[in-house]
């Protein structure tokens, strides 16, 4: 168990946290959510001692093991990748040296040879005659093929480097587990391994991730950093979400009775508690939300932009046709005479490893660069809006946030723009901000006003959730739900293309692959499989968004 209590921390006039305190226990996993700036990574950092706070302390259990997700991708260049995941188990790693040197020693004394006999029952202890084949298996489980675990650290890539560092935090069975966005750069095989592996872990994992999907999963409580202050709340992060917003939509109306009210969210907490039974982790988290009063669920002060995208007019039977698109950059075939046909209510989802290819396409399709040969076609009924992943050539002038989005406004008056960014939360002085000083999450905002003024019935979207806290990847993924238009669009974000997508196309190595169902069908289907197998074969990657 650990224990947060009385933290404290402020950088200047700012303040993180005030009078902190939470407990984590064992057989739990808690989801860490909180708007940017907000401090999750800093709280993981106070809580592994990585940072010290200004007051209050954290208490762990005795004789418990703290193992940390480590963000350093270059700590272990001069170490295999094998022996970087063993390393994870400090005292066991520390126990095999002293053991390896003193049998390496030419003058074995009588004290070596006692010293050498409690190494050994110490290393039997905490598994170590195990630890090279269980070191393996993660590696395995997480993408890393046989041939790359006896490589140095210095020889792989970094998105390989990424997943050893995820296997060392993970090694010899932690009592408390710290994982700070440990879903980056895997491809969805990893994330449903490590999701499995957390599912059965008994001991105490703390999460920081912005994939809800994974939250939902592995989850049995979110702590929510909000004001300063962290609050727990039982349920995976969909049920803190809805209960947060089904009582802030009751807080509001003053005509409802208590015994409404208490009668709605009992049959709130009922049908949470009967889906929830299908989950990996459904007897322990089922087991919590029984235990729910009334009292328990309380509304969220955090805001939620509002994103809605209402196209001035329906799109006609033609909207898009590609021939034969080809490009090559630098040598380098990016697209291969891609051909495609949008029909009226696509949300097309494009998955796979090449990420590049899916920028170059949606780049190509708005005209931004040309391709090599083949044509596209755009319906003369279509109107077409683009969120490019880099849009940092867009806040290029030193103008206010109101007067940036007023040029793309018909409505140039100022009351109209500044409501429309308050419902963005650029409220107050913040619509003011220099556009060359905004944060990432703050130009995809800017972004989103923008596209939802130009009332386009064909959407574009490269990449929309980086950059974004959970509130607004939300706020989007609902407005993208309802949005009556097409949709062209790729995404890191599990559940944003489940939620969204009726239709899946993948660049492979070995060309393209294009269905009209949902993602989680894709996945799923054994006819798919046998084919992406097809198309992988001879490549080391495998599907991923």
């Amino acid at each position: 168990m650990i224990t947060a209590s009385n933290i404290g921390l402020s950088y200047g006039t700012q303040v993180l946290f005030k009078e902190v305190n939470i407990k984590f226990t064992p057989g739990n996993c808690y989801g860490i959510i909180g708007a940017n700036g907000a401090g999750k990574s800093t709280f993981l950092k106070i809580l592994s001692g990585e940072i010290e706070s200004d007051t209050g302390e954290i208490i762990i259990s005795t004789g418990q093991r703290m193992a940390v997700l480590r963000q350093d991708h270059f700590a272990f260049n001069d170490y295999t990748v094998l022996e970087t995941v063993v390393m994870g188990y400090e005292q066991l790693y520390s126990v095999m040296k002293e053991r390896d040197t003193i049998y390496a020693k030419e003058d074995f004394t009588e004290a070596d040879g006692l010293r050498a006999a409690e190494l050994e029952g110490d290393f039997a202890d905490m598994g170590g005659w195990e630890a090279d084949a269980q070191a393996a298996q993660m590696l395995d489980g997480l993408g890393i093929s046989t041939d790359l675990q006896q490589k140095k650290m210095s020889d792989v890539e970094d998105n390989i480097k990424v997943r050893v560092l995820l296997a060392q935090a993970l090694f010899g069975n932690p009592d408390i587990l710290l994982l700070d966005e440990p879903t980056n750069h895997l491809d969805l095989e990893s994330i449903h391994w490590l999701e499995d592996f957390l599912a059965n872990f008994d001991n105490t994992v703390i999460v920081v991730s912005h994939d809800r999907h994974f939250l939902n999963t592995v989850c049995t409580h979110i702590a929510d950093i909000d004001f300063g202050k962290i609050l727990l709340y039982v349920g995976n992060y969909d049920f803190w979400y809805l209960s947060s917003q089904l009582a802030a939509k009751q807080m509001k109306d003053d005509k409802k009775r208590r015994e409404e009210k208490i009668s709605e969210l009992k049959e709130f907490i009922l049908r949470f508690s009967s889906n929830v039974a299908k989950a990996k982790q459904a007897t322990s988290r089922k087991k919590l939300i029984d235990k729910l009063t009334i009292d328990d669920i309380k509304p969220s002060s955090r805001r939620f932009p509002y994103v809605a995208f209402k196209p001035l007019r329906e799109c006609g039977k033609n909207i898009l046709e590609v021939k034969g698109l080809t490009k090559v950059i630098e040598g380098e075939k990016i697209l291969d005479n891609f051909d495609l046909v949008l029909n009226s209510g696509d949300k097309v989802a494009f998955v796979g490893p090449n990420h590049y290819a899916k920028t170059i396409l949606f780049e190509i399709l708005t005209g931004n660069i040309k391709p090599d040969s083949g044509t596209f076609t755009w319906g003369v009924t279509t109107s077409l809006s683009y969120f490019p992943k880099n849009n940092s050539h867009l806040f290029s002038e030193h103008v206010s946030i109101t007067d940036w989005l007023r040029t793309y406004s018909e409505d140039k008056d100022d009351t109209y723009i500044r409501s429309f960014l308050g419902r963005m939360l650029f409220s107050g002085d913040e619509a003011l901000k220099d556009c060359t000083v905004l944060s990432g999450g703050e130009k995809v905002r800017c972004v989103l006003s923008r596209m939802m003024l130009e009332q386009a019935n064909c959407l574009i979207f490269d990449e929309p959730t980086s950059h974004l806290d959970l509130e607004a990847i939300t706020a989007l993924n609902d407005g993208l739900i309802d949005f009556t238009g097409v949709l062209l669009f790729n995404s890191h974000d599990h559940q944003f293309v489940e939620s969204i997508a009726n239709r899946i196309i993948e660049f492979t190595p070995n060309g393209v692959i294009d269905r009209m169902m949902s993602f989680e069908e894709y996945f799923s289907d054994d006819t798919i499989k046998a084919l992406r197998d097809e198309k992988y074969s001879g490549s080391h990657h495998a599907i991923a968004l």
